[in-house]
C-alpha cells in the first residue's frame, strides 16, 4: 500500500515507493509509433518487452477553461498557462484508497494516486498502491466515489489498471505523450494525493532520463530492473504514486513512483528531497495493452547475472576497448550461456573480478556504453523468442553471438 511501500532511498539504492475485455480507444493507438520505433539492472539483468501498442491515443479533450480577461491581467503568462492547464487535467485525476479484508471487515489500508486514460473508464495507478487489496475505491475530483476493478498489475514496470463502471460524459481523458521525446531541462507537473491531500500541484523540471530502478519483486534469479525512468525535481509524496508527470501541454509523460530521500516525518514517513523517479508513458501504453490483451506481460530473458563498467575494471585489466559492459555472471542454462557468452569469476570476499569475462560491445549492432542502455534496447524492442546478436570482445578479438530470448522467469 502506498503509506507502506513509499520507502525511503538511502544512500546509493533507489527503493520502489515500490482480463481481458474489449480494448478501449487509446491503445488502438500507436501504429506510427510502434513502427518507428522497436520497445536495468541492479545486481542481474532482464527487461522486458510489451508488443507495441497499436494506433496513438485517442482520449476525449477536455475545453481549455477560458480564463476571463479581467482575471488574466493578475497572472503573468506561465502563471496563466499552469492554471489553465490545472483547470483542464485535475478533473482527470483521482485519489484511490484501498481496503483489505481482516475477517471481521474492510479496514483501510493504504492510498495513492491514479489518473483516468480512457471515458471507457479506465485508470492507470501503480501496482504497490493496490497490491494484495481486497477492494479498490477510486475518488473523484468532484467528491464522488466508484468501486474500481483490478484489470491487471505488473510489478516489473510498477503499473496496474483499474476501471470503473461511470458513464463516459462524467470522465474527462490524459493525453499519453511520447516519453522518447521528453528533454532534461523542460518544465514538468505533478498532480496527486500526497498525504491524504487531494488534487496537490507542484512543478519542477525534468532531471535526467534513462534512470533504473530495481522492480518490487524477486522471482529467486535475482532482482530485476525497471528502465528508462524519468527522474524530476517536482514534489513527489507519500499518496502521490501512481500519479500523473506531465509537460506544459497537459500530457502524461510518466507515471510518479519512488522517491530517493534521506528525509523523514512521523511514522517513518519518507518525504521529498528533490529526487522523484516517474515510469515512462511510452511504457505505460506498452504495458496497459499486454495487460487488457493477454492480462500480464511477458518479459524477454537473457541471463545475465550482474554486470561491471569499464570504468571500474579497465585499469586493472588494460582494456583496448573504451565503451561496453563487462559481464558479471551467467545463468547456467540460460540464453546466453546457450550461445556461449562467458562470464567474469568474481571473488566471493573482494567482488572484485579475478578472471575476466566477455565484454559486450554492441547489441543489435548498437553500440552499447552500459548496462542500463542495454536492458533498455532489450526491454523496449524485443520479446521472449526473439532472436539478437551480441557482440563482444574475448581474448583480444571481437566476435558475434547469436542469443534466441528466453522468458524472464517468475
Amino acid at each position: 500500500m502506498m503509506n507502506k511501500r513509499l520507502l525511503s532511498i538511502i544512500a546509493a539504492t533507489a527503493i520502489l515507493l515500490s482480463g481481458c475485455g474489449s480494448i478501449p480507444s487509446f491503445v488502438r493507438s500507436l501504429a506510427e509509433e510502434a513502427e518507428s520505433r522497436t520497445m536495468a539492472a541492479t545486481r542481474e539483468e532482464e527487461a522486458g518487452t510489451i508488443t507495441p501498442v497499436i494506433n496513438a491515443p485517442v482520449v476525449a479533450q477536455p475545453t481549455p477553461t477560458a480564463i476571463p480577461d479581467a482575471a488574466r491581467a493578475k497572472f503573468d503568462e506561465e502563471e496563466a498557462v499552469l492554471i489553465n492547464l490545472y483547470e483542464r487535467v485535475s478533473p482527470a485525476v483521482v485519489s484511490i484508497a484501498v481496503g483489505r479484508n481482516t475477517g471481521s471487515g474492510v479496514i483501510a489500508a493504504g492510498s495513492g494516486s491514479g489518473f483516468v486514460i480512457d471515458t471507457a473508464g479506465y485508470i492507470v495507478t501503480n501496482n504497490h498502491v493496490v497490491e494484495g487489496a481486497d477492494r479498490i475505491n477510486v475518488i473523484f475530483s468532484d467528491g464522488t466515489r466508484a468501486r474500481a476493478e483490478l484489470v491487471g498489475a505488473d510489478s516489473y514496470s510498477d503499473l496496474a489498471l483499474l476501471k470503473v463502471n461511470r458513464p463516459a460524459e462524467r470522465l474527462i481523458a490524459i493525453e499519453l505523450a511520447d516519453s522518447d521525446e521528453v528533454k532534461v531541462g523542460q518544465r514538468v507537473v505533478a498532480i496527486g494525493n500526497p498525504f491524504g491531500l487531494a488534487g496537490t500541484m507542484t512543478l519542477g523540471i525534468v532531471s535526467a532520463r534513462g534512470r533504473v530502478l530495481p522492480e518490487a519483486s524477486s522471482s529467486g534469479q535475482g532482482a530485476f530492473s525497471n528502465p528508462d525512468i524519468i527522474q524530476t525535481d517536482a514534489a513527489i509524496n507519500p499518496g502521490n504514486s501512481g500519479g500523473p508527470l506531465l509537460d506544459t501541454r497537459g500530457r502524461v509523460i510518466g507515471v510518479n513512483t519512488a522517491i530517493r530521500t534521506n528525509n523523514q516525518v512521523g511514522f517513518g514517513q519518507p518525504v521529498n528531497s528533490g529526487v522523484g523517479f516517474a515510469v515512462p508513458s511510452n511504457t505505460v501504453k506498452r504495458v496497459v495493452q499486454a495487460l487488457l490483451n493477454e492480462g500480464r506481460v511477458r518479459y524477454p530473458y537473457l541471463g545475465i547475472q550482474g554486470a561491471f563498467s569499464l570504468a571500474e575494471v579497465g585499469d586493472q585489466f588494460n582494456l583496448p576497448v573504451e565503451r561496453g559492459v563487462v559481464v558479471g555472471g551467467v545463468v547456467e542454462g540460460g540464453p546466453v550461456a546457450r550461445a556461449g557468452l562467458r562470464g567474469s569469476t568474481v571473488s566471493r570476499s573482494t567482488g572484485r573480478i579475478t578472471s575476466l569475462g566477455d565484454i559486450i560491445l554492441a547489441f543489435n549492432g548498437q553500440p552499447i556504453g552500459d548496462y542500463e542502455e542495454l536492458i533498455a534496447l532489450l526491454v523496449k524492442n524485443h520479446q521472449p523468442g526473439d532472436r539478437v546478436t551480441l557482440t563482444v570482445w574475448r581474448d583480444g578479438r571481437q566476435l558475434d553471438l547469436t542469443v534466441t530470448l528466453g522468458e524472464r522467469p517468475r
